[in-house]
């Protein structure tokens, strides 16, 4: 074969094999640190937990790169614009020493909803939160975990609702700029109001496309469940129908979103209960077009307290959960953006 020739097949085949895989991966979210909402701050091993070594180590065998870690704003932060609890910084930092152990890389996720509870009230963003103490509370975390490798994101706020749009995008950008103050590396994460749904996404977020990273390192986070509320409950009442596509149908106007917006983009949460094997169809037909659109998934959820929780895919008496042989069939390791 002529020297041209052999470099031309050459890049071809590089070119389509980068089309095939680039962009698409297979996370977990890991819940604990955010359980026992009613008893904030509240106290570690009896109302919330961390993931234990075991746990690391399992999701870390099967393949998975990327493990993503709900936290609770009030117990990083007890007092709203005030220092980090040490104590909380110090079983975070714990968590992913564990993970850059196994090689596993960690989103850490403000499971908060766009909400601040004190004084047995939320104080919702834009009423009586300000933008800035959500940029507040992730400069601190960014400059607590500035330069360990193995963080690959910051999810700056899960699923915040009935926020006015201009809110959610002025509390987004101050807080990608103050991250970006302090640090240059990490992913910037941004939900979606509406609970992140992905069949309105283009409807209820458009305007986030407008959101400027200097470094142009931000991901746009959707949620899609297949059940008839798309509340991801799988309640009888809202759980009769299985259409085969569902999942593609309620997923495709993010991904065409991105796609025409030139953007990046996970679908932060899907799942289906691990003991109605109708759902597994639909779960494998979404997960190949996420596949083929090499748009990141990270499936709801695991944890060592998800005991009764139909979606769980934590392990029962050394056993894999039953969603756990599709979706290893996408997992591929080191797979990020």
């Amino acid at each position: 074969m002529p020297k041209i020739l052999f470099i031309l097949v050459f890049i071809l085949i590089v070119i389509h094999s980068t089309a095939q895989t680039d962009g698409f991966y297979v996370g977990i979210n890991i819940c604990g640190p955010e359980f026992g909402e009613r008893n904030i701050p509240g106290n570690l091993q009896v109302d919330y937990v961390y993931p234990l070594d075991s746990e690391v180590e399992y999701f870390a065998s099967k393949g998975f790169p990327v493990l993503s870690l709900p936290v609770k704003w009030e117990r990083i932060q007890h007092t709203l614009n005030g220092d980090l609890d040490s104590a909380e910084m110090n079983e975070l930092k714990a968590f992913i020493i564990k993970c850059n152990a196994y090689d596993e890389k960690v989103i850490i996720t403000l499971q908060n909803f766009g909400r601040y509870h004190l004084d047995n009230k939320d104080l919702v963003l834009g009423k009586k939160l300000p933008p800035e103490c959500l940029a507040d509370v992730w400069k601190k975390i960014a400059h607590e975990f500035c330069g360990i490798s193995n963080i690959y994101g910051f999810d700056i706020m899960n699923e915040p609702y009935d926020i006015k749009p201009k809110i959610w995008l002025e509390s987004a950008q101050k807080t990608i700029l103050a991250i970006r103050e302090i640090d240059s590396s990490v992913a910037i994460i941004v939900d979606g109001l509406d609970y992140a749904y992905s069949a309105d996404w283009a409807s209820m977020n458009d305007k986030l496309k407008n959101l400027k990273d200097p470094l142009n390192n931000l991901i746009y986070d959707a949620h899609c469940y297949f059940d008839d509320d798309h509340s991801g409950k799988y309640e009888k009442r809202n759980n009769r129908h299985a259409d085969a596509d569902i999942g593609v149908s309620r997923a495709a106007p993010f991904v065409k979103w991105l796609e025409k917006n030139k953007k990046k983009g996970m679908i932060g949460e899907f799942g289906v209960p691990y003991d109605e094997p109708k759902w597994f169809v639909v779960m494998d037909n979404f997960l190949k077009f996420m596949d083929k659109h090499h748009v990141p998934v990270k499936y709801w959820a695991a944890g060592q307290w998800w005991n009764d929780y139909n979606l769980s895919i934590e392990p029962q008496n050394g056993r894999d959960k039953p969603q756990m042989a599709i979706i290893e069939k996408y997992v591929r390791k080191n797979e990020t953006f």
